[in-house]
């Protein structure tokens, strides 16, 4: 199973070794000339694995790296906020993915030298390049993974491991998963605190002064934004969200 799993970790080779193979002249159509002058097209087997490999890039850039940690603390800061559309979806997702790339790109600066260039340069096979792709993400889905939520899929899965080593991907990814929507969101509960004390503060007033009929949430808007301003609230959550994958992140 760890090495048909080992195969996920092709799309970043592909997609980083396309422009070399180009350059090589890799051809995506193979001419057949048959010996009644008829000709058959095929595609090669590279560029119909690269074709494959391509549609798991969206789950292996959500699941697999840091973006779900930080869309989803960013979409429960949103709402602490009381603000429904800004900011919008398309802003939440575009600082997620360049956040991740932040992050990530110490592992990706290790699949890039130890197994993509000398992958390029013809120093090892394409086996030896997918391990070693393999063991950076790997390593970094293991720091981010609590131990009993890796237990617990183990023992679904009913596998014994003498060490992290040997666990594979099946057990380790959605492991890995559980552990970031929970970490997402205790930093978002605690997001969530301050905004939700003017909330209240806001709605004792307002009752105390009998204006019942107004919403709470039109008049606390303003005094939140202020906070959230006032505390150079972005740089805050975008520096936590950085440390909390560790210096590095790899």
């Amino acid at each position: 199973m760890r090495n048909r799993s080992g195969w996920l970790f092709m799309v970043p080779v592909l997609l980083l070794a396309g422009p070399a193979m180009a350059q090589q002249g890799m051809s995506a159509v193979t001419v057949t000339t048959n010996t009644d002058g008829s000709q058959e097209y095929s595609l090669t087997l590279q560029v119909l694995a690269l074709m494959t490999a391509l549609s798991f890039l969206p789950a292996m850039v959500i699941m697999m790296t840091s973006f779900t940690r930080i869309i989803i603390v960013l979409s429960i800061l949103r709402q602490a906020l009381g603000l429904q559309q800004s900011p919008n979806n398309q802003v939440l997702i575009g600082i997620s993915l360049f956040l991740s790339f932040f992050i990530m790109s110490p592992v990706l600066d290790r699949v890039n030298e130890n197994a993509l260039q000398p992958y390029l340069a013809e120093e090892i096979g394409s086996r030896e390049a997918l391990a070693r792709a393999e063991l950076p993400i790997r390593d970094f889905m293991m720091a981010q993974t609590r131990v009993r939520d890796l237990d617990t899929f183990l023992d679904i899965a009913d596998i014994k491991v003498d060490s992290e080593a040997e666990v594979p991907l099946r057990v380790l990814i959605p492991a890995f998963v559980t552990s970031e929507l929970k970490t997402a969101f205790q930093i978002g509960f605690m997001l969530f605190l301050p905004f939700l004390v003017i909330d209240l503060v806001v709605a004792s007033i307002l009752m105390a002064m009998g204006m019942m009929m107004l919403s709470p949430m039109l008049i606390s808007l303003p005094f939140k934004l202020m906070l959230f301003v006032l505390v150079d609230g972005w740089n805050l959550i975008m520096g936590t969200l950085a440390n909390s994958f560790g210096l590095g992140a790899g």
